[in-house]
């Protein structure tokens, strides 16, 4: 398979985009330049570029103060990092370097920006009531899925007059939707619901998120992809939350073993989903985003990926 990437890449950018066509396929890279003009990403705070500090505009969040931000621009835009997020460096390889937040764009210029971001820190995919009814607390600054839809749609309202407009303006764009819908299962792990309570949201949240993919598609989407979840087990806040001394809980990577099972199962049940998905619409590019291998692979092999940044 021949790898091309978009512009000039980063390190980084370079190993995420070797990442990208090898789980999505040659889809991605048909040629010298990229096959969309626009990029539309629903999400969390991995690329939220400045939505959750307009949320609350009166209420100071983390991403709203020092140090993030301190390396990029040196100060802070409410990016969760202390410098750019992920999306920045994907839209500028691909050549599409003024992609902004909803929350924090001129709206009389839309229809000049590359593409829009919806995703907003610590968002969950489905609605806030879900949530209530299982006493589980979600930040007021999150964004449920369904409200970045609405956000979605009344943009177009702003970059299109007529159905057919919006239909040939978003099938030149490429749609991401997610990585959203860990947050729904780790809301409800780290206070304190049990796996097989968290295994009975996966079909509420898989429905949500195909319905959205599936409206995106009736508005005249032609390439959208979404992520699975990655290793859930892994990741630093879950181990803290449900840390346990027993031995057998983790991994050869000191994973928790049961959340990751649970992430993977997720992951099947949203491929299962995917291809009906697909089978519905014969003419559109749906792929699905394999993080869950990809970063096992960045965990297991870390020495030798920070020694290839290095170079």
């Amino acid at each position: 398979m021949k790898v091309q990437v978009c512009g000039l890449a980063s390190s980084m950018f370079k190993i995420v985009c070797v990442f990208l066509v090898l789980q999505f396929g040659p889809g991605l890279s048909q040629g010298p330049s990229c096959p969309f003009e626009y990029l539309y990403h629903f999400g969390d705070g991995v690329t939220d570029n400045g939505n959750s500090i307009y949320v609350l505009p009166k209420v100071q969040i983390p991403a709203g103060r020092k140090p993030y931000g301190m390396t990029y621009p040196g100060y802070p835009t409410g990016r969760w990092s202390d410098g750019r997020v992920d999306f920045d460096y994907t839209a500028e390889d691909f050549g599409l370097p003024e992609i902004v937040p909803y929350l924090n764009m001129n709206h009389s210029r839309a229809a000049e920006y590359h593409g829009v971001i919806f995703s907003t820190a610590r968002s969950p995919v489905l609605d806030f009531s879900f949530f209530k009814k299982r006493n589980i607390v979600v930040p007021p600054y999150a964004v449920p899925l369904s409200t970045q839809m609405r956000w979605f749609k009344r943009h177009l309202k702003t970059i299109c007059d007529s159905r057919s407009e919006c239909s040939e303006w978003i099938g030149s764009s490429l749609v991401l939707m997610g990585d959203i819908e860990g947050n729904d299962i780790t809301y409800a792990l780290t206070q304190g619901k049990t796996i097989k309570e968290a295994r009975s949201y996966v079909p509420a949240i898989i429905k949500a998120q195909i319905d959205a993919t599936r409206e995106t598609i009736k508005l005249g989407a032609r390439r959208v992809i979404i992520p699975g979840n990655g290793p859930l087990g892994c990741y630093p806040f879950i181990l803290t939350a449900l840390q346990t001394k027993d031995p057998t809980a983790y991994d050869e990577l000191g994973c928790l073993k049961s959340v990751n099972e649970l992430a993977v199962w997720k992951n099947d049940y949203l491929l299962r989903a995917m291809d009906d998905l697909r089978r519905e619409f014969p003419n559109v590019l749906i792929l699905y985003g394999g993080l869950y291998d990809g970063i096992r692979t960045i965990i297991a092999n870390a020495s030798v990926i920070g020694k290839i940044l290095s170079l």
